[in-house]
């Protein structure tokens, strides 16, 4: 990581382009966020479409997720999750949600985290019926068969979770496929107790023009014909790369948090920028 971070530091000021898209990729501008609800990748859509949209990317993607962040990451992904999770520090005898989490990875994590016999419960909760019957196999093939680990279908908009009931809240490559932002994060502040937290863990914009002409050219060029290769869906894959320059920056998403009531807020880059943890704490009375 160190070293990841000094070479973002050392690389010229200077790029070329490869091609990739014409549209602006350095992360969404005050319209584009305005405007987030009624776009689905770089295409713009009625409100009312959009998850019924991403319900489908992901119910195609589900039994191919764990290939479907390897190729979008190289991989890395697994350390970025480790390191989100040891960052969240999850403490025993506390109520942990993952939403968006339908195949398990962060749970699972935090399940290994916490020692056995104590009082700690894991809620994933995801809208996707397929995504969490792929967790629960995950489950049971990798013998996580545990009382203390519940799965809900719920939708991050309007959680079917109690209000002021949850010690932490995270949600990982999961919030750019939310129809309402605002909503989703109003959500998570109602159902953390106060003094909960709330970690998000998501794709972001690389600093360094270099890289980013670089990580653009593998996002644009390269992800879309692996994803036809591997998973023998290009639309979907091509709307996840898509999704990523839709989102707010990092700066605009800090707002958002405060917006919605957090505090504390603050923001961790992970690989020069290529994603991001947001932290943030609901420190004021119960909701």
């Amino acid at each position: 990581m160190l070293a990841a971070k000094s070479l973002c530091r050392n690389l010229p000021r200077c790029a070329r382009t490869f091609g990739c898209s014409s549209m602006k990729l350095s992360g969404a501008g005050p319209e584009d966020v305005k405007n987030f609800s009624k776009t689905f990748g770089f295409s713009e859509v009625n409100e009312d479409e959009k998850m019924g949209k991403v319900h489908e990317v992901f119910s195609n993607v589900a039994d191919k997720y764990d290939l479907m962040n390897d190729v979008m990451s190289v991989g890395i992904h697994r350390l970025w999750k480790d390191r989100f999770v040891a960052l969240l520090s999850p403490s025993f005898n506390s109520v942990h949600l993952d939403v968006a989490g339908g195949t398990g990875d962060i749970a699972f994590r935090i399940m290994h985290k916490l020692q056995r016999g104590s009082e700690n419960r894991v809620i994933v909760c995801d809208i996707n019926e397929s995504m969490l019957r792929v967790g629960k196999e995950r489950a049971v093939s990798h013998g996580i068969q545990d009382e203390r680990l519940q799965w809900v279908q719920g939708n991050a908009e309007k959680l079917p979770i109690p209000s002021n009931s949850v010690d932490t809240y995270t949600i990982a490559f999961g919030i750019r496929n939310v129809t309402y932002i605002d909503r989703a994060l109003e959500e998570a502040y109602r159902v953390l107790k106060p003094g909960g937290r709330f970690m998000c863990l998501e794709f972001s914009q690389i600093d360094n023009p270099i890289l980013a002409e670089i990580y653009d050219f593998h996002s644009f060029k390269i992800i879309p014909i692996m994803g036809e290769i591997f998973a023998r869906d290009r639309d979907s894959y091509q709307y996840l790369v898509e999704s990523i320059r839709r989102f707010p920056t990092r700066e605009q998403f800090c707002a958002m948090m405060s917006d919605a009531g957090f505090e504390g807020v603050s923001v961790d880059t992970v690989q020069c920028g290529i994603a991001a943890i947001h932290s943030g704490f609901k420190f004021g009375k119960q909701t």
